[in-house]
């Protein structure tokens, strides 16, 4: 049971730390493009490599999956609000469903 404790203040310290340092260490404006422009996509990045292999996984088959992901690409390319594409992706993998079932 000590050991649970350990692990989880090892992670809230390491949670912290990551939060807290860069606050700490960095007072002034970033002049690098580069820089900024790594850190202002990097949130978008980290969410889609966290959501696409649940995208993947999360139907019966990977066809209808697939299908979903291809109608969510070209709906949001084309500017629809995420609700019209959610809602347009789960139809598209029950009627896909339908189909390849």
């Amino acid at each position: 049971m000590a050991k649970t404790y350990i692990y989880i203040a090892c992670m809230a310290l390491t949670t912290y730390a990551i939060r807290v340092l860069p606050l700490t260490l960095i007072r002034t404006e970033l002049k690098s493009p580069l820089l900024r422009s790594f850190l202002f996509y990097l949130p978008y990045v980290t969410l889609a490599v966290m959501t696409f292999p649940g995208i993947l996984s999360a139907t019966q088959t990977p066809w209808s999956a697939l299908v979903a992901l291809i109608v969510g690409i070209i709906l949001a390319w084309r500017g629809k609000s995420l609700f019209a594409v959610s809602v347009c992706c789960c139809l598209s993998v029950f009627l896909s469903e339908l189909v390849l079932i």
